[in-house]
């Protein structure tokens, strides 16, 4: 793969950019309606291919939050087009890579030393290259280690990034009101968050040592000392992405041992630690040789307070949900519905939430769930559909919901699309005994 010796940071070059994918994505447009004048039968399957081709070509180079909001989409598996999942999913690993003089630039200005002179041994060409950063593999005294690097510039752009897309986002999201900066604003906090490898690497510790007692869950070592702002220093563990392993594996047994270690993890997070790793996409976690589970990045993890944590999981509860009036006050105590809603937003949005809640709160009905149900999979890809097919909801202020709702969601949606991809049948509650010691 072609690697890079300068990724863009000025606004102005970035937003060159950006408008040249627009450019290129308008003229598919332009194509794919003058070939349907000819042939009618024309479906949308080649201009996604075309588009989401051109778009993920034009991010890729850029890195930062523009190819991290790509990763996000491509978690979307029963909403998005396959092609844009197929083409997004790459800037989960598999982007260009920063150069060897670029990298070793990086390691003489934030450790002070070229990465020669701190391991016995180091490859100059990455194993794994992603929106933020990339991982090299590196040895000392006998010790096999992963080093992950951030690409220069990232955590400045981030701001500039994020201005440049809020437009599109308002008129596609249809967000509305004074207070939908508070949406935006959460966003720029959290990738400013995983630009930061101290944290990152306090995180990392942190919750290696709570969840280290969960069965077939493995974490790596980290070392501080070979670590900074900009580069982490981890154990390196020999496994397949979660995806890969999940393509070819016929073992339902195995299957289900690896998705009830990654349920056990995040229940034991949401309703224990109430922090959770609020990235869940297959480049974050291998399946090592004993069949375990290993979490490998926490950059990302979003701290969930107890006044929306509450209302939150009592939405999960089918005596809830069936109480029009319980319904009705946590829908409101959740910023669901707000105070200055007409009565017909308040009627057309308690349908809404209330069709969807009932369905994506099934696996939390009973003590067990079968992750691969394709009817239940099938019902959510249907009401996606149905959502960005139906011209009321755009008439409606689509600025809904409290600004937890975005990395929470994020993070269940991306759970259910892992366990989905095992196969896993779960045991939901056998988390709860982690919680007891």
């Amino acid at each position: 793969m072609k690697t890079l010796d300068k990724i863009p940071t000025g606004k102005i070059e970035r937003a060159g950019q950006l408008v040249k994918t627009g450019i290129k994505v308008g003229t598919n447009f332009v194509a794919y309606y003058g070939e349907k004048i000819v042939n009618p039968s024309l479906t949308r399957e080649k201009l996604d291919e075309n588009n989401a081709e051109d778009i993920y070509d034009g991010l890729k180079n850029l890195k930062g939050s523009a190819l991290k909001v790509a990763q996000m989409l491509s978690m979307d598996k029963s909403i998005m087009p396959q092609a844009y999942v197929e083409k997004f999913s790459l800037s989960q690993f598999s982007v260009p890579p920063l150069s060897a003089p670029l990298v070793r630039k990086t390691f003489k200005k934030y450790l002070g030393k070229y990465p020669e002179e701190i391991y016995d041994s180091f490859t100059p060409d990455a194993m794994n290259a992603a929106s933020i950063g990339q991982v090299h593999k590196a040895t000392k005294n006998g010790k096999n280690f992963a080093v992950k690097i951030q690409y220069p510039g990232v955590a400045e752009s981030i701001s500039s990034d994020l201005a440049l897309v809020k437009p599109f986002a308002i008129r596609m999201f249809n967000i509305k009101g004074k207070d939908s900066d508070k949406y935006f604003k959460e966003v720029e906090d959290k990738l400013l968050e995983e630009t930061d490898y101290v944290l990152e690497l306090k995180q990392s510790l942190e919750v290696s040592d709570w969840c280290g007692k969960i069965d077939n869950l493995r974490f790596p070592k980290y070392y501080p000392e070979y670590s900074s702002e900009k580069i982490l220093t981890m154990e390196w563990i020999q496994g397949e992405h979660l995806s890969e392993f999940a393509a070819h594996n016929e073992d339902r047994a195995k299957g289900d041992k690896i998705g009830q270690a990654l349920w056990d993890f995040y229940m034991y997070q949401m309703h224990h630690l109430k922090q959770v790793h609020a990235d869940p996409h297959p480049g974050n976690f291998l399946i090592d040789a004993e069949g375990r589970l290993v979490a490998i990045d926490f950059g990302c993890i979003k701290h969930v307070p107890e006044e929306f944590y509450v209302p939150y999981f009592e939405l999960a509860k089918p005596e809830v949900i069936n109480n029009p009036k319980l319904f009705n006050e946590k829908l409101y105590e959740l910023e669901i519905l707000r105070h200055d809603d007409s009565p017909e937003e308040i009627e057309y949005f308690t349908k809404i939430f209330h069709d969807l809640l009932s369905l994506f709160t099934q696996p939390f009905h009973g003590d067990a769930f079968d992750f691969s149900d394709a009817d239940f999979f099938g019902k959510i890809a249907q009401m996606g559909e149905a959502f960005s097919k139906d011209t009321q909801l755009r008439k409606m202020n689509g600025n809904r919901g409290s600004k937890h709702f975005l990395y929470i969601n994020r993070t269940f949606f991306g759970l259910y699309n892992l366990l989905h991809d095992l196969k896993a049948r779960i045991d939901t509650k056998l988390f709860e005994k982690y919680m007891k010691n």
